[in-house]
């Protein structure tokens, strides 16, 4: 029985892994790009570098921050698309205060 229990366990976990869905943003136009994103939730969306050939990017693009991690806010990114160079999405990134502090305070 355990042995069973133990099982489904690391088949829930298994599943949980597997629950964001991929696609490749240069066979959509960016409306269905920017569909797929808001009906799914998160995806991960994976093209081909412009500038550097046979590299592959990939991330993992959100409808809004609740599918951030703790810490994390959506932040606007571009990807290609089938029918635009670039198609506007949402990415979760940590906050740079530091960033903003040395703007603010440190500029002549």
């Amino acid at each position: 029985m355990k042995t069973i229990l133990l099982a489904a366990c690391f088949l829930l976990v298994a599943a949980e892994a597997q629950a964001v869905s991929r696609y490749d943003p240069t066979r959509m136009s960016c409306d269905r790009v920017q569909a797929t994103i808001a009906g799914q939730g998160a995806v991960i969306l994976r093209y081909q570098s412009t500038r550097v050939p046979g590299l592959p990017l990939y991330d993992r693009y959100v409808r809004d921050e609740r599918f951030c991690n703790a810490g994390e806010v959506r932040s606007r990114a571009y990807v290609p698309s089938a029918d635009t160079r670039s198609c506007a999405v949402y990415v979760c990134k940590r906050p740079d205060f530091e960033r903003r502090f040395r703007r603010r305070f440190l500029q002549d």
